[in-house]
C-alpha cells in the first residue's frame, strides 16, 4: 500500500511504537521503545547505523503479523476491523523508515547507501506481499462494495476509496503469473531508482575545479572566493580555491567568473553528470528503468507509464499536460530568443567575436540585466541575511495565520548544523516542530525539499503534531560573516516554508488521506513565493547585515522591474525538463539499445530549444523523474503555478496581500484537509472558480 511504505524520500511516521523495554535493554535500539525526547522527535544522537536493519526487519515482521490478523479475522469485514486496522498497521516500520530515509538524504555515507540497497528489495517484497494478499483484498472489497450501508463520513469514505484503489493499482486483480511478474518489476524499478540517485550524488561530489592562480578568480564575489578557499582548505589544499557542482558554488561561478575557459569547464562538468562512461554512468540505468516502467504499465492494462501515473493526478492524462506545456513553450522560447539577443549584444559590446554558448548565458545575462536595470545581484545579497529571510517567512505566516515560531534548545537535531522551532497556532495550541538544515555537504543530496520525521496524526483522540524538516543547499557563510542569500535562494526558502506550513496545518485522522496529488502539492509552496519580494515584506526582513539599514525603496523598485527579466531562460529550461520527462513516459515501445542522450537531443531539438539552454535537468541527473517522486510529473510545478498565480490574485483583488478572510479560506480549504477532497474541489472551494493561465503568463512576463 502506498500509504504504508515509502521506499524513497522521506517516509511518514506514526510516532511512538510498542517496543518492549526488555528488547531495548538487550539491543540498545532506540527504535524499539517510545521516543522520550522533547515533542517526541527522533533521538538522532542515539541512533547508530547498526540500529536500522534490525528495526526494519522487526517492523516488517510486526506488520506482517498485523496483516495476517486482519486477513484471517473470522468476524465480518467492517470499516474498523479491516480498513482502519490496515491504515494503522506498520507503526514500527513507519517509524524507522522516516528516520532512515530522512537521514540518508541529509547525512549519508557509503555504509548507509549500501544498507539502502540491501533493504530496497526487502521493502519492495513486503509492500507487494500486502498489495497482493488475496484474503486481505477480499475483505477490503467486501467493505468497499457495502459502503452504501455504512454511514461513513467524508474522510472515511475517501480512505476506503483510496485503499481499494491502491489494491487495484497494486495488482490485486491480476492473475498469479502477472502478479509474480509485477513483483519482479517493482523490485527492479525500486533498485534502479535507488542506483540512479546514488550515482548522481557520487558524480556531483566527484567533480572539483581547483584554482591556484588568483587572477582566475576575477569577477567572482568575495563571499564565493572565501567559501572556495575554505572548501580547498578542508580538502587539504590550503592556499587554493575549490569549486564544486553544488549549486551555491557552480551557479555563481557561471554567473560571475570572467575566465571563460573555466566557465566552460565547470559547465560541462555540471551537465555531464551521470554521462561520463564510468562506474556512475546512468545512461543504461535510465534505459532499463523506462523499459521496466513501461512493462509495468502494460501489465496493469495501460498503454504507457504516463497513463498509469496521471490517472491519479489533477491532469488526468498526457493530453492535458502537453496542452499546458505547449501553451507556455511558444511565448517562453520567444522571450528566451530576445534574451539571447541581449546576451550576444553584450558580447559584442565587450569586443567578443563569438556567439554565446551555454557557459556564457548566466555571465552575460547578468551584464545585460545590469545594463537594462542598473541592478547587480550582489547589491541585493547584503540585505538577505539568512536568519532575517527565515524570520521574514515567519512574519508572513504570522500575518496570514497568526502562528508563531519559537527556537527550541536542547532538542535532538537531524544534523549538528540544523535549527529547531516550535510552531504554535494563534490560540497558543501546539502545531508541530520545524527543522531547518540550510547548507550543502558531501553527505547531503543536492536540491531543496521538505519532509517529515513524523506526519501529523491522531493518538488516543488527540492531534499529534508533525515533525517537519526543511532542507536546502544555500551558500555557506564566509568566515566571520553571516550567510547571505541570493534572490533565488530567498525565494527557495519561502517555497520550502510553504511546504512546511502545509505539513504543520494538516489535520486528518488517517494516513491514507494525508497526501495530495503530485500536481497539487506544489500549490502551498509556490504561493508562498509571492510574498518574498513584496515591498511590505522586504521592509520587515531585508536589512543590511552590517548597518541594519532597511533595503532602499530604489533597490526594491529595481528588483521589481527586473523580476520578469530572465523568465525566457528560466521557463524554457524548466519546460524542457518537463517535456523530456513526459516524452520518456509516453513511449509505447522502448527500442533495444536506446541511446537516451540521442533521444534527449531529438525530443528537445524538434521543439526548437536553443543550444545555449540545456534542459534544467538532463537525462542522466534528472533525479526528480528517474529517482522517483516526480515520474511523469515534473510538469507539476507549472501546473501548480497556474493555481498559485490565480490564488495570489485572490489576495491582490482585496487590496491586502494579508487579507485575513482569504488567508482563513486558504488554510481551511487548501492547507488543512490533506487529500480528503478532490484537488480541484479544494481549489474551487477556496477560490470559487477554476483557474486560468492568464495570471501565470503575466507573472512570468510572457503575456
Amino acid at each position: 500500500m502506498k500509504q504504508l511504505i515509502m521506499a524513497t524520500g522521506l517516509a511518514l511516521v506514526l510516532g511512538a511504537c510498542s517496543g518492549k523495554k526488555a528488547e531495548v535493554a538487550e539491543t540498545g535500539n532506540p527504535f524499539l521503545t517510545e521516543f522520550t525526547t522533547p515533542f517526541g522527535v527522533p533521538p538522532f544522537e542515539q541512533i547508530k547505523l547498526e540500529h536500522y536493519k534490525p528495526a526494519f526487519l522487526q517492523g516488517m515482521e510486526e506488520q506482517t503479523k498485523e496483516i495476517e490478523a486482519i486477513a484471517n479475522n473470522p468476524e465480518k469485514p467492517t470499516f474498523e476491523n479491516t480498513v482502519v486496522a490496515l491504515d494503522q498497521s506498520g507503526k514500527l516500520l513507519r517509524k524507522v523508515s522516516a528516520v532512515f530515509f530522512g537521514q540518508n538524504s541529509v547525512n549519508t555515507n557509503d555504509e548507509m547507501q549500501a544498507l539502502n540497497k540491501e533493504l530496497s528489495p526487502l521493502l519492495s517484497k513486503h509492500d507487494d506481499d500486502i498489495n497482493l494478499n488475496p484474503a486481505l483484498f477480499a475483505r477490503v472489497k467486501a467493505v468497499y462494495d457495502n459502503q452504501a450501508n455504512l454511514n461513513l463520513d467524508k474522510e472515511q469514505t475517501k480512505l476506503l476509496d483510496e485503499i481499494y484503489k491502491d489494491f487495484v493499482r497494486g495488482g490485486a486483480n491480476l492473475d498469479a503469473d502477472k502478479q509474480a511478474k509485477l513483483r519482479e518489476l517493482n523490485s527492479e524499478i525500486s533498485m534502479l531508482q535507488l542506483t540512479f540517485g546514488q550515482n548522481v550524488l557520487k558524480e556531483t561530489n566527484a567533480f572539483q575545479l581547483v584554482i591556484d592562480n588568483k587572477d582566475d578568480l576575477s569577477g567572482l564575489p568575495e563571499t564565493l572566493i572565501a567559501n572556495a578557499a575554505s572548501a580547498a582548505k578542508a580538502a587539504g589544499m590550503e592556499g587554493k580555491w575549490l569549486f564544486t557542482l553544488h549549486n551555491p558554488s557552480v551557479m555563481p561561478f557561471l554567473q560571475y567568473a570572467d575566465n571563460r575557459a573555466l566557465r566552460e569547464k565547470i559547465f560541462n562538468g555540471y551537465i555531464s553528470r551521470g554521462n561520463n562512461n564510468n562506474a556512475n554512468d546512468n545512461k543504461e540505468v535510465v534505459r532499463k528503468l523506462i523499459t521496466a516502467r513501461l512493462e509495468k504499465a502494460r501489465l496493469m492494462g495501460y498503454e504507457d507509464y504516463a497513463a498509469f501515473v496521471l490517472e491519479e493526478r489533477m491532469a488526468k492524462n498526457a493530453g492535458n499536460v502537453y496542452k499546458l506545456l505547449n501553451e507556455i513553450w511558444t511565448p517562453a522560447l520567444s522571450k528566451a530568443k530576445e534574451e539571447l539577443a541581449d546576451i550576444n549584444a553584450e558580447i559584442k559590446k565587450e569586443g567578443g567575436n563569438f556567439e554565446a554558448q551555454g557557459w556564457d548565458w548566466r555571465y552575460y545575462f547578468e551584464k545585460a540585466k545590469k545594463a537594462k536595470f542598473d541592478l547587480d545581484e550582489n547589491q541585493i545579497r547584503p540585505y538577505l541575511k539568512l536568519d532575517n529571510v527565515r524570520d521574514g517567512a515567519f512574519y508572513v505566516a504570522n500575518k496570514l495565520y497568526g502562528i508563531t515560531f519559537t527556537p527550541i534548545k536542547n532538542i535532538p537535531l537531524p544534523h549538528p548544523e540544523a535549527q529547531a522551532f516550535e510552531c504554535k497556532d494563534k490560540d497558543g495550541t501546539y502545531l508541530g516542530v520545524l527543522y531547518f538544515d540550510f547548507f550543502p555537504r558531501e553527505s547531503k543530496r543536492p536540491g531543496a525539499w521538505c519532509g517529515t520525521y513524523r506526519s501529523q496524526t491522531y493518538q488516543d483522540g488527540t492531534r499529534l503534531g508533525p515533525v517537519v524538516t526543511i532542507v536546502c543547499n544555500f551558500s555557506q557563510p564566509a568566515a566571520g560573516q553571516p550567510a547571505l542569500l541570493s534572490a533565488d535562494e530567498a525565494e527557495t526558502l519561502f517555497h520550502e516554508f510553504g511546504h512546511g506550513l502545509h505539513n504543520l496545518f494538516k489535520d486528518v485522522h488517517y494516513y491514507g488521506v494525508s497526501g495530495v496529488p503530485r500536481d497539487f502539492v506544489e500549490l502551498p509552496s509556490q504561493v508562498m513565493e509571492h510574498w518574498t519580494f513584496e515591498p511590505e515584506v522586504l521592509k520587515v526582513y531585508a536589512k543590511h547585515y552590517q548597518t541594519g539599514e532597511v533595503i532602499p525603496a530604489e533597490l526594491i523598485d529595481k528588483l521589481d522591474k527586473s523580476g520578469k527579466y530572465g523568465q525566457g531562460f528560466a521557463t524554457t529550461e524548466y519546460l524542457a525538463a518537463s517535456l523530456l520527462d513526459m516524452d520518456y513516459h509516453v513511449m509505447k515501445e522502448i527500442p533495444a539499445g536506446l541511446d537516451v542522450m540521442k533521444f534527449e537531443s531529438e525530443t528537445l531539438g524538434k521543439r526548437g530549444i536553443l543550444k545555449q539552454i540545456p534542459s534544467r535537468y538532463r537525462t542522466t541527473y534528472f533525479n526528480h523523474t528517474m529517482g522517483g517522486g516526480y515520474t511523469a510529473g515534473y510538469y507539476s510545478y507549472i501546473w501548480a503555478e497556474v493555481l498559485d498565480a490565480d490564488a495570489f490574485e485572490a489576495y491582490k483583488e482585496t487590496g491586502d496581500i494579508f487579507n485575513p478572510e482569504v488567508a482563513d479560506k486558504f488554510r481551511k480549504y487548501i492547507l488543512t484537509p490533506g487529500g480528503i477532497d478532490d484537488a480541484m474541489v479544494m481549489y474551487v472551494n477556496f477560490r470559487g472558480k477554476e483557474p486560468g493561465t492568464g495570471p501565470l503568463l503575466k507573472n512570468r512576463g510572457l503575456k
